[in-house]
């Protein structure tokens, strides 16, 4: 999954908190790759209103605006423009301002240099109401003033449109912004060109790799120490000695961990199915560029160090299939066609779960039936044999109709239900939608590491938040006396019961739902004097009531986030430390301790651990 958070992207921030979505690194997965309508967002958009578009030309069913005219969902349709905001606000402040006034955004793009915000919503009443609420109110001693925005122009057709104009030679046209650029990429082997794409440092030495995630990991750190000064005077004093000890840190970063192996590391891969970079149809892989960059082109992850030799032979044997099958590959351009993607998932036991997407378009039920068993038989008695599948899932990817982002049913196809893995000794199972760290070995390391730092005893009760197939709370069961996890994926919970039986635990219990309405019930019912909080969540964080409900509970003297966007997260750890106040309450917390642990080698990304712990205010060695 490429990395593309956008700070203020409302529909990130709800499917990162409902805990729905892979906690994964960026490298070797389809999703910011995939191009749906909602999110074309991400750069200043035109002030006229969408009825413009037909007036330049361009709204005609075949037009940049074509996108908008299907019966897709896609918020840009309901986007406004808020105009004269204050100086000085930042995404949150404009988010909870809005939120103050019974107004719901689907996405944010706030552009305080020039005080305006591009605001969109997922209908038109909510746009409306929130265009009649705003316009002519004062905030900061500014007038606000809403008016429609026009949407985005669909990436690969504007950049057609461009190219058409230049090579036609029509007069004021330039030359695309970047074009030599690409052309200079496009000279280069696509196997340099794929592993730029997924593993960027494929080619830096892997100490140096490790001193640039430690750095970035560092720079985390300085700006929290910042950020706590600004929002909790009552830790300046504590906060200067830190700093002096700690270049600048509030709490000393230890030496990262590295990851055990360095090649062939992922255990699940989602390969986008599309047109080759060399022209052969119905490739399986990844795409070189991002759809809102202007490419389709898909690349074969046969040359590619991070992906096992397991998911490259599924790979293979899948596109053998496909390119046997009459029908077509997904296009996100034209929404039609059906193949759109293919999801491996392996193991450290030579178990292989593939998971194929398919959009139905409007084939009948029998066409279906009978695709299904033709992938049955290929990967049983055919050729297909030979890729090792051990449990085999079809799943129909439609069109998006709504904003909703709830897990698509899995069809067992053939094989086994499950695949299992061993970590740390133990034993466990993982359906399709659940979530597993994607580097088995390093995960190790990380668990280690965050059972070290817990400080446990027999008295602890372990709170794990965003708890997955619930390998940590499992790989500490033995240590403590009650473990309790929440996950909002069913199947991810049904899996950590059975794992929980199969490692003969009697100790641990799991619960289903959203993190912010479980929790806090969950907490308040906990009677241990030592209880601790680990919480593992995807890239935005927890949702805001999770912190809060965390500062409520006094007798949680402990918690271990593990970050795997430290960035972020940042809100999160500010709310941790911030000054008691109406909202927030409670003591804070004040971070004591960080490491990096590289789950993802030949990428910048890594995962980080911060040790938080309550700060007592009676006692003389704290603020």
């Amino acid at each position: 999954m490429f990395h593309s958070e956008e700070q203020g992207d409302l529909t990130l921030q709800s499917k990162m908190t409902d805990v729905a979505v892979d906690k994964t690194d960026p490298a070797g997965s389809l999703s910011s790759t995939e191009k749906e309508p909602d999110d074309l967002i991400e750069e200043k958009n035109q002030d006229n209103p969408p009825a413009a578009a037909a007036e330049e030309g361009e709204g005609a069913a075949g037009g940049v605006y074509r996108y908008i005219k299907d019966d897709l969902f896609t918020s840009e349709i309901f986007k406004v423009e808020i105009q004269n905001l204050p100086k000085y606000i930042g995404f949150n402040d404009l988010k909870k301002f809005l939120n103050k006034h019974g107004i719901n955004p689907h996405k944010i793009k706030l552009f305080s240099k020039q005080m305006f915000a591009f605001v969109t919503f997922k209908n038109q009443e909510e746009r409306d109401k929130a265009m009649k609420a705003v316009h002519g109110m004062q905030w900061k001693s500014k007038v606000l003033s809403v008016r429609l925005a026009k949407p985005k122009a669909d990436p690969i057709l504007k950049k057609r449109k461009l190219e058409e104009e230049v090579e036609g030679g029509q007069p004021g046209t330039k030359r695309a912004a970047g074009s030599q650029e690409v052309e200079e990429n496009e000279e280069e082997p696509l196997n340099i060109q794929i592993a730029n794409a997924v593993t960027p440092l494929w080619n830096v030495p892997y100490e140096e790799q490790l001193k640039r995630k430690e750095k970035e990991v560092e720079g985390v750190l300085q700006k929290l120490t910042r950020e706590i000064g600004n929002n909790n005077k009552a830790m300046l004093p504590w906060l200067f000695v830190q700093k002096e000890k700690f270049n600048k840190m509030c709490c000393p970063l230890e030496a990262i961990r590295p990851s055990p192996v360095l090649t062939e590391y992922r255990n699940k891969c989602e390969f986008v199915i599309g047109v080759g970079a060399d022209g052969e149809d119905k490739t399986v892989g990844f795409r070189l560029g991002k759809y809102k960059g202007g490419s389709c082109a898909v690349v074969s992850p046969s040359e590619t160090t991070h992906v096992s030799s397991e998911a490259k032979r599924v790979v293979q044997g899948f596109q053998q299939f496909i390119r046997a099958n009459p029908y077509a590959v997904y296009s996100p351009e034209t929404y039609e066609g059906h193949w759109r993607q293919l999801t491996v998932r392996t193991s450290r036991i030579k178990q292989t779960m593939a998971i194929v997407f398919f959009n139905p378009q409007k084939l009948q039920e029998e066409e279906i039936e009978e695709l299904k068993r033709n992938l049955h038989q290929y990967f049983t008695e055919g050729e297909g044999k030979e890729s090792g599948i051990t449990s085999l899932y079809f799943v129909r990817m439609g069109q998006r109709t709504s904003a909703g982002t709830e897990d698509l049913p899995c069809e067992h196809v053939t094989g086994e239900e499950w695949i299992h893995e061993e970590l740390l000794g133990l034993k466990f199972r993982i359906s399709p939608h659940s979530f597993f760290q994607t580097n088995t070995p390093a995960a190790e390391v990380l668990y280690s590491a965050v059972g070290e730092w817990a400080q446990l005893d027999q008295d602890s009760t372990v709170l794990d938040v965003c708890c997955g197939t619930g390998t940590i709370g499992i790989s500490l069961a033995k240590r403590v006396k009650k473990v309790i996890g929440i996950e909002l994926c069913q199947e991810a919970v049904e899996d950590a019961k059975a794992n929980a039986e199969a490692n003969g635990l009697t100790n641990v219990e799991f619960h289903c739902g959203k993190a912010e309405d479980v929790f806090p019930t969950v907490l308040n019912a906990v009677v241990s004097p030592n209880v601790t909080a680990i919480v593992d969540p995807p890239r935005a964080g927890l949702h805001s009531k999770v912190i809060l409900a965390i500062r409520r509970a006094e007798h949680l003297k402990r918690l271990v986030y593990v970050a795997c966007n430290a960035k972020a997260a940042m809100n999160n750890f500010i709310d941790l430390c911030r000054a008691p106040s109406n909202r927030v309450r409670g003591s804070p917390f004040r971070p004591v301790r960080a490491m990096a642990v590289d789950l993802f080698p030949q990428t910048m990304h890594c995962e980080t651990i911060l040790l938080f712990e309550r700060v007592d205010y009676s006692s003389n060695t704290d603020i």
